[in-house]
């Protein structure tokens, strides 16, 4: 069952729309449920909400398998997502991938903070939450936003699963705030990359590449629990996250 309902980001002075996924049995009980939270919610649940018309099609997958969590997808901002999801100003290392200097990012950390100080808040009192068994996961920048959040807040999300990183926007800030993070409270990390990310362009699925091996090294060392994957021939793209999908659950939820 999934619903929907707008909530206003005090931040951002707007209201976004968030979805969220409760499980078969919730309307049957009082049972309480671990919380997913997941960027880019119009791609997550449905191919008919997506932008560009596939998505990860998780509400069909976990009602199939009647996997009892909730799931709450955040909407991007279309026009804001690449300053939403990325802390920081567009560092030097991302001019070497993309050819140029971009001044764009540095409202992640104000994103992540309404999740923290007033979307979770609300999901805890309007549902039957574990409201210390929380989890994150994303796509590509979602990637990058949600290792930030795990960061900053690793006693909240303690669970992170990550797809194709774009860490690279703000490799070397991300990078510094992992090795200043104390992250002994996370229990499990997965990322994976693609080694074909970018298609035929060579040097960027390569660089693409080793900056995600780079993030890994250095989260490991942090916390045991963490898996990183190469997809082999996997490109930026749903049709290929999509195959990914029960990643998310079977290494979160063991």
């Amino acid at each position: 069952m999934l619903e929907t309902f707008p909530i206003h980001m005090t931040s951002f002075k707007q209201d976004r729309q968030i979805r969220v996924y409760l499980p078969k049995g919730y309307n049957h009980g009082k049972k309480k449920y671990p919380v997913l939270y997941m960027h880019d919610g119009q791609n997550v649940f449905n191919d008919e909400d997506a932008i560009g018309g596939t998505s990860l099609e998780l509400e069909k997958y976990l009602d199939e398998r009647g996997l009892e969590v909730i799931v709450v997808g955040i909407d991007l901002n279309t026009e804001d997502r690449l300053n939403e999801y990325c802390p920081w100003v567009n560092g030097e290392y991302s001019r070497k991938i993309i050819g140029q200097l971009q001044t764009s990012g540095g409202k992640g950390k104000e994103y992540v903070e309404f999740i923290v100080n007033e979307l979770k808040p609300f999901i805890d009192k309007n549902y039957r939450t574990i409201k210390d068994h929380t989890a994150m996961a994303g796509i590509s920048l979602g990637g990058l936003i949600s290792v930030y959040a795990m960061c900053r807040y690793p006693h909240i999300f303690r669970n992170i699963a990550v797809f194709s990183s774009a860490f690279f926007r703000n490799q070397e800030e991300i990078e510094k705030l992992i090795k200043e993070s104390d992250l002994s409270l996370v229990e499990t990390i997965y990322l994976d990359s693609g080694d074909k990310e970018s298609g035929n362009k060579e040097m960027i699925n390569k660089e693409f590449l080793h900056s995600n091996k780079v993030i890994y090294d250095l989260l490991k060392e942090k916390v045991p629990r963490t898996e990183f994957e190469i997809i082999s021939d996997g490109e930026h793209s749903y049709a290929f996250f999509k195959e990914r999908a029960p990643m998310i659950f079977s290494f979160l939820t063991e």
